[in-house]
């Protein structure tokens, strides 16, 4: 009976432990550095991934080669959607690249170009050559994409928005009262495909390239997104991008620049974020060279501090409680923000 009882606790003590060892289901994410472009990789807790833009095309492949990087230290062997939120050449032109070093499922879009300049026809052109053969989707304000586990929100595309606030969301913005009517823009950035992903209680904002009086149809005179915990900061933290209005309305927990050295991270856009309430830290894919030391954060919290860099990325982990951790990939440096 004695050895009877050993061996039942001996079975019990070995499934207590491998479920105190097995990892907790977490969303990943990877803010990669492509120099001041764009190229963020999500991955769900059932595996499947979504890669929001491409980067720069040129550079013998060098955003590419990041991107394929990322998506290998995540395990994967492809990705499976391929958002591009606009067609200027940081966020589109590494598409063909990218399909030469790893498999792509569907890409998806806000449909044809709408912007009248030359180069950004051209960049579509390549765009629309290089997926020939794929299956591509063109989203709508309300969609979502069927990604297991998360919900991924289209808050924006092709210059419309929303028109219901998202859950919890709709209260009047008190910060719209102060707040300068912005001028109208009739480039690709207005058109850009914005997007909410939540898993749980964890919530994710990344609006591309949008600027101002179309993220201001998003927040006022009521708010359509509600709160965040985490934030990419728009436009590469341009000052075209980031109305007050907006951002202290979304009360970002954590935000994040993907700016370039000399790209990006503009002074008055980075202090609209830095005062934001409630905000508890801002991070920087770069050192913002053109900008002074009061307009960049702590070295710790910056990934690539010299101009000519390696190209770390940043690491997200984000549990469905609310909990995330931020780390650093050139100093292995973390910090996790509780709900």
């Amino acid at each position: 009976m004695r050895a009877f009882l050993r061996f039942a606790f001996g079975i019990l003590s070995l499934s207590l432990y491998a479920f105190a060892a097995t990892p907790q289901a977490s969303l990943q994410m990877y803010f990669i550095d492509v120099e001041g472009g764009q190229a963020t990789l999500i991955v769900s807790p059932s595996g499947q991934s979504l890669l929001i833009d491409t980067g720069w095309p040129g550079y013998e492949g060098r955003d590419s080669d990041r991107i394929v990087a990322a998506a290998h230290q995540a395990g994967l062997k492809q990705i499976d959607y391929v958002l591009i939120t606009h067609y200027h050449r940081d966020h589109v032109g590494g598409v063909p690249q990218l399909l030469d070093g790893i498999k792509v499922g569907t890409f998806v879009d806000h449909g044809p170009n709408l912007e009248d300049s030359q180069v950004t026809r051209t960049d579509y052109a390549a765009y629309e050559k290089a997926i020939g053969g794929h299956a591509r989707v063109t989203v709508k304000p309300g969609w979502g994409l069927p990604i297991k586990g998360i919900e991924v929100k289209v808050v924006a595309a092709a210059g419309d928005h929303i028109s219901s606030p998202l859950p919890g969301a709709g209260e009047a913005n008190p910060y719209c009262k102060a707040e300068k009517p912005a001028d109208a823009d009739d480039t690709e950035n207005a058109r850009s495909v914005g997007v909410m992903i939540r898993y749980g209680k964890f919530r994710f904002l990344d609006l591309g390239d949008l600027t101002k009086a179309k993220e201001l149809e998003l927040a006022c005179p009521n708010q359509l997104l509600g709160t965040v915990d985490l934030f990419l900061v728009t436009h590469h933290g341009m000052d075209l991008s980031n109305p007050k209005a907006m951002v202290w309305a979304l009360h970002p927990r954590v935000a994040i620049l993907d700016n370039g050295a000399r790209k990006g991270s503009s002074p008055a856009a980075w202090q609209i974020v830095h005062d934001s309430p409630g905000l508890e830290d801002l991070w920087q894919l770069h050192y913002a060279a053109e900008s002074d030391r009061d307009h960049n954060v702590a070295e710790e919290r910056i990934v690539n501090v010299k101009e000519n860099c390696e190209g770390k990325l940043l690491k997200v982990v984000a549990l469905a409680d609310g909990t995330f951790t931020v780390t650093n990939g050139r100093t292995g440096a973390e910090k996790t923000y509780k709900k």
